[in-house]
């Protein structure tokens, strides 16, 4: 079998930042023909926020040591706020707050459960990601009660979701999760 070479630490730096040079002059010609194509639309600004939700990726990826949970907990963040700003070009519609989000939240906790139930010796490295995942799906109850919703059906299953994932991660991996809090937090 024919393994592909192993490209230098050197040379793949070099690789990084002649793909984000490119993906900077990409950006400002998306402006740019924006501007002098359709002004009274900004789906330059789209495309662009596209662009930096990729690098966010793509940074975090190459990073070494990364833990999978902390990867879908930073992929929760990016894609929601992604959502949110194109709702906001869009004219705020309200989707990314009533639908995006709790789907997203959906998501991020049953690949959490399953990070659980597949490799729950290392679940000690997952608590803390989990707690913030945690922390983050009560959001749609803060619009529910800030009115931003009309609909919130889909936010208070995406919050019970998440509440009852934790409830079953704690319930699995108690002990682990008692020692990572007081080693995170030096109680």
């Amino acid at each position: 079998m024919i393994y592909p070479k192993k490209i230098s630490a050197n040379k793949s730096g070099k690789l990084i930042k002649i793909l984000l040079l490119s993906s900077v002059i990409l950006a400002m010609i998306l402006i740019l023909i924006n501007k002098l194509t359709t002004p009274h639309v900004a789906w330059a600004a789209l495309a662009n926020s596209g662009i930096i939700y990729i690098w966010i990726t793509v940074i975090y990826s190459i990073r070494k040591n990364t833990n999978i949970a902390g990867h879908v907990l930073i992929q929760t963040l990016a894609i929601s706020l992604l959502t949110v700003f194109i709702d906001y070009k869009l004219g705020f519609k309200g989707w990314s707050v009533e639908i995006a989000i709790p789907i997203i939240i959906m998501i991020s906790n049953m690949t959490m459960l399953i990070l659980t139930i597949v490799s729950y010796k290392k679940y000690i490295k997952y608590a803390i990601y989990q707690l913030v995942i945690v922390l983050f799906s009560m959001l749609p109850v803060v619009f529910i009660e800030e009115k931003m919703v009309n609909n919130p059906v889909l936010s208070i299953i995406a919050s019970s979701i998440s509440v009852l994932n934790f409830i079953l991660c704690i319930i699995l991996c108690a002990r682990d999760v008692k020692e990572a809090v007081v080693r995170k937090f030096h109680w």
